[in-house]
């Protein structure tokens, strides 16, 4: 994976990132989601290097290789406006003091803090496979309930961890070389097996469930939106469509300038069909002119 990438931790503060970049032009950070790490951007992110830019795919704090912060009794150590403090600092110490940004899944709710906390770092934005948390609670019904579960059991004390350590591969069964590649599936599997690795997880969704929501419901109420170009993708075999009908409309309102579009994919679009995404990425982030 990565071949020609350099890989490397980089302290931002709190904790230190691990961190794979390459390329020459411009800068896109690419966000993943949960479980995974920068890994799950595998067969993206070298084409994206081919097709001009530079790409930087970190794991996240608490996620993979980076570090996990000393937690707090509000969860506001994982929340995703200190994961997106974290890697505005990171593209800063690279050079890149402003950049495209690409989140998906759990990243999607970061980039989006990101854009609203950092207004002028984020030339464009890419948010897949995700609505605003608020947006998503506030729509809470039935079938996300069931379907969903995992975002009320994931917010309750210990329990999670104790489930979810007693057999990580039961509990990630999606987990598997052969849909993600065997290196990807390697990191994961190791990052899934970590006791701490997986309590930091679990800290992202008690977070997204109390300040992570408090902040967005904050910026409604200020009227605060995300003032650069932004795509909203999301995989048309998943679930966005069948949740929330049409979910660009639910983006609509915290957005300036959008557009949206689905690729047909499973929700782990980056593995499963990599070039569509990356056709779409490369129209969207292609300076105008190029």
């Amino acid at each position: 994976m990565f071949e020609g990438f350099t890989d490397e931790r980089v302290d931002v503060g709190e904790v230190e990132l691990r961190v794979r970049y390459a390329g020459q032009g411009p800068p896109v950070l690419l966000v993943h989601g949960h479980p995974r790490t920068g890994s799950t951007w595998h067969r993206v992110a070298p084409r994206l290097v081919e097709r001009g830019f530079t790409v930087v795919c970190p794991d996240m704090r608490g996620y993979g290789q980076s570090g996990k912060a000393p937690i707090r009794a509000d969860h506001s150590q994982q929340s995703k406006r200190a994961v997106a403090g974290d890697l505005v600092r990171l593209m800063s110490a690279l050079g890149h003091p402003t950049f495209s940004l690409v989140g998906h899944d759990r990243g999607c709710y970061v980039a989006l803090r990101l854009a609203l906390d950092h207004p002028g770092t984020v030339d464009r934005l890419v948010v897949m496979d995700g609505v605003p948390i608020s947006e998503a609670l506030a729509r809470c019904d039935a079938t996300f309930a069931r379907e969903w579960y995992h975002w009320f059991f994931f917010a309750q004390p210990s329990t999670p961890e104790r489930v979810i350590n007693a057999d990580p591969d039961a509990w990630y069964a999606n987990v598997r070389p052969d849909r993600m590649g065997a290196e990807n599936y390697r990191e994961t599997h190791a990052a899934i097996h970590d006791e701490n690795t997986v309590r930091a997880m679990l800290e992202d969704y008690r977070a997204g469930l109390g300040v992570d929501r408090e902040h967005e419901e904050a910026d409604r109420r200020a009227g605060r939106t995300v003032r650069c170009p932004t795509l909203y993708l999301w995989s048309a075999r998943d679930d966005m469509e069948r949740l929330y009908g049409d979910p660009v409309a639910v983006w609509r309102p915290w957005v300036d300038d959008l557009r949206g579009e689905p690729i047909d994919s499973g929700h782990h679009v980056a593995e499963e069909n990599p070039d569509a995404l990356t056709a779409a990425l490369t129209r969207f982030l292609t300076p105008a002119g190029s």
